[in-house]
């Protein structure tokens, strides 16, 4: 028996997803397709008897929407919410707004899998320069942070994720676990990957294939220790979420049409 379950999910798809662009901190609305994959999740959730005591979000309001629709579809709006930018997106630094097909052209699909997918390799920092600079570090989401804008990322691997993560899931999350809560974490791609490789000892090789989906919940089983019972499970139709993965490692390679 567990001791200890949580549901982990990558927000619904975002516009810049749809687009397929390096979406990161800019604060992207949902997708029409997004607000679906959000209301479906909730009613899987609630036909599954999940009822949640305390929802994390990220600062960015793709994240927040997400847990928004799940908790309207489940009939447990009441449910507190609390938001970090601990729970943020990677930060792709310079790679933000572009065209991950159009990189794979130009640069190869391997690196460009080695910057979406890797552990330790931090793509170039954002510059003032870059067109989406100004609206990321001038949003006051961040002035009200645990850290001053100084100490914000400027580009991140995914380490550095997990490095800024694992406070907040300490000081913040697993009191509230242990405490006998049930929590949703409505996040991001690779924060979602960060505290995966954490709770289940995922290699630096081996988390460079692991993929998630937008809108599909994860089931993680912990016992009294946090370590999981047993791996990871995706919720839903299996053969509809494997789809859903290859699409989204698809999008990181070059169109046929340009082959």
């Amino acid at each position: 028996m567990a001791k200890y379950r949580l549901v982990l999910l990558r927000h619904g798809e975002g516009a810049w997803n749809k687009e397929n662009r390096f979406c990161s901190w800019v604060d992207q609305k949902l997708s029409n397709d997004g607000i679906k994959e959000a209301q479906n999740c909730g009613k899987h959730l609630k036909a599954l008897g999940f009822e949640f005591d305390l929802v994390f979000t990220s600062v960015l309001r793709r994240s927040i929407h997400t847990a928004w629709l799940i908790l309207e579809e489940m009939g447990q709006e009441w449910v507190p919410i609390q938001s970090s930018w601990r729970l943020n997106e990677r930060h792709y630094g310079a790679l933000i707004g572009l065209n991950r097909a159009e990189m794979a052209l130009n640069h190869g699909e391997e690196q460009v899998k080695i910057w979406r997918r890797s552990y330790d390799v931090t793509p170039p920092p954002i510059t003032e320069s870059h067109p989406y600079y100004e609206e990321i570090y001038n949003d006051r989401r961040y002035k009200c942070s645990d850290v001053s804008q100084d100490y914000l990322p400027k580009a991140e691997s995914l380490k550095d994720v997990l490095d800024r993560l694992l406070p907040y899931w300490n000081d913040k999350i697993v009191p509230e676990l242990k405490s006998g809560k049930m929590i949703l974490i409505s996040a991001h791609g690779n924060s979602s990957r960060a505290l995966l490789k954490h709770l289940e000892g995922i290699s630096d090789e081996d988390i460079v294939n692991v993929t998630l989906p937008t809108g599909v919940p994860i089931l993680l089983e912990l016992d009294e220790n946090l370590h999981p019972l047993g791996p990871h499970q995706f919720l839903g139709d299996q053969e509809a979420i494997q789809a859903a993965i290859k699409k989204v490692e698809d999008q990181g390679k070059v169109k046929s049409s340009e082959k």
